[in-house]
């Protein structure tokens, strides 16, 4: 059975950083491409970054890139979301999934001063 797990989001203010965590389990993860998506308020699901199953290449959405940094860790499953400069407009709930359209339940994420 696959599970994802968010952990990490919180409360922010402007400009702050945050460190979101995707712990994978029931499949071979080093074998899978990963994305973050974030789903903010009255608006649609937007991707957020991907990186391949070897981490070798990473895709950022251009709202994000040069702020965000995705990663991963074969060893311990689990992928990464490096948060900085965070902007009001960051503000969501971010999932971690699969090519296989595996969700987990999202962490939530709110930039306010």
């Amino acid at each position: 059975q696959v599970q994802l797990l968010e952990s990490g989001g919180g409360l922010v203010q402007p400009w702050g950083t945050l460190r979101l965590s995707c712990a994978a389990s029931g499949f071979t993860f080093s074998l899978r491409a990963m994305r973050w998506y974030r789903l903010g308020p009255g608006k649609e699901s937007e991707l957020d970054t991907s990186i391949t199953s070897s981490g070798g290449v990473t895709n950022y959405a251009a709202s994000v890139k040069g702020r965000f940094t995705i990663s991963r860790d074969n060893t311990n499953n689990t992928v990464y979301l490096q948060m900085n400069s965070l902007k009001p407009e960051d503000t969501a709930v971010y999932y971690c999934t699969d090519p296989l359209e595996n969700w987990g339940r999202g962490t939530q994420v709110t930039v306010s001063s």
